[in-house]
């Protein structure tokens, strides 16, 4: 199986990454069914200290990098969260929190804004208690959400609303953009869910069905044109349904980079999932190095590695091959066309993969994490 083209240096200077995602954590308190993180988990005390954090938001600064958007995990779980904010801010990084706003309290969440905190992401389940809670498998999440919501906006934060959409809260489109109104949020995300990490071993028990996600899009777009002006609607719909590939993080190393808790540095989110890939860690190079040099980045960076029939396509470099995990999930080869395109020898298998998981009742298997040593 062949997973990787030859690693190569890049053949000129990269331009830099415009934004980093830092997960400081994989803890959490939620155990969302469509969670992104990886099957194995890092250790809490595996987790990176203060200083090598606040070493690599100097890098990142130094580097070009414009946002950092703090995450797990949930991010809160660290006790140093306000030096790595006040970091941030001391190398003039915008700084996003995403978080599940459930272990954040006033006092806090004030002391986050007073060290330099931009804006906060609340992740929600769903638009109401019994959706929401059941989704997170923690009772009274929902409650907390609300509470915390109010208090962002009170403190003076701009506050983002994420919901990763699937069977069982597609319904709660029309609800979840009211509730960002009420909430005060000045952004929606509508994401549907991605399925990778956990969220695969889920996917019979999330993939909703053809028709109603196409039903969910025109409520979006409806949205979208009622709201305008008044509440920006991000959507990003469900690659099985798709016709053409999106462009993966706009492009694997193009534009971002990715800090795991222990360190490593990715492409994307789920480059883990690619066997044969060389990840540097921030313990052993300098993140400027590791974004100009190292073998993962480079390994899929550009149109060189593509297959014969992306060379010569039109969209090679709008959607960039697509992305690269899923063509590794999906045909057991990281260097196929993402299947998602029509043109794939594989779309109509994901096709009917999809419909098949769509008509299942799976119940949700929940992540359960074992208590963690200091």
């Amino acid at each position: 199986m062949n997973t990787q083209p030859e690693a190569r240096q890049s053949p000129s200077m990269q331009p830099p990454p415009i934004g980093m995602l830092a997960e400081l954590t994989h803890r959490c308190p939620l155990q969302c069914p469509y969670c992104s993180n990886p099957v194995e988990l890092s250790r809490k005390r595996e987790e990176l200290d203060t200083g090598t954090w606040q070493r690599v938001f100097a890098e990142a600064a130094e580097l070009g990098v414009l946002q950092v958007h703090l995450s797990g995990g949930e991010p809160a779980l660290r006790q140093d969260l306000e030096a790595l904010v006040a970091s941030c801010a001391e190398h003039g990084l915008y700084s996003n929190l995403i978080t599940a706003g459930v272990n954040i309290s006033r006092a806090r969440l004030e002391a986050l804004a007073d060290a330099g905190l931009d804006h906060v992401q609340l992740s929600v389940q769903g638009a109401t208690a019994e959706v929401n809670d059941h989704i997170a498998n923690l009772p009274g999440a929902f409650d907390k959400k609300l509470a915390f919501a109010a208090e962002v906006t009170d403190v003076g934060l701009p506050l983002t609303l994420n919901s990763v959409i699937h069977r069982v809260n597609l319904h709660q489109i029309p609800d979840l953009v009211e509730l960002a109104l009420a909430l005060g949020a000045r952004r929606l995300e509508i994401a549907h869910a991605q399925y990778y990490g956990w969220a695969l071993q889920n996917r019979g028990a999330l993939m909703p069905p053809r028709e109603q996600v196409m039903e969910a899009l025109d409520l979006v777009e409806a949205a979208r044109e009622r709201l305008k002006g008044k509440l920006v609607i991000d959507a990003v719909v469900p690659d099985y349904y798709a016709r053409l590939p999106k462009p993966c993080m706009n492009g694997w190393g193009r534009q971002s980079l990715n800090v795991t808790p222990a360190g490593k540095v990715l492409p994307c989110h789920a480059a883990e999932t690619i066997p044969g890939l060389e990840f540097w860690n921030v313990g052993e190079h300098a993140l400027g190095d590791i974004w100009q040099h190292s073998p993962a980045f480079n390994a899929y960076r550009g149109t060189d590695w593509m297959p014969d029939a992306c060379q010569g396509c039109e969209r090679r470099e709008i959607d960039w091959g697509g992305c690269r995990c899923q063509a590794l999930m999906l045909t057991g080869d990281a260097t196929q066309m993402d299947p998602v395109c029509e043109l794939s020898p594989y779309h109509e298998e994901i096709q009917t993969l999809a419909i098949i998981d769509s008509s299942r009742d799976d119940e949700f298997t929940y992540r359960r994490f074992a208590r963690q040593p200091a």
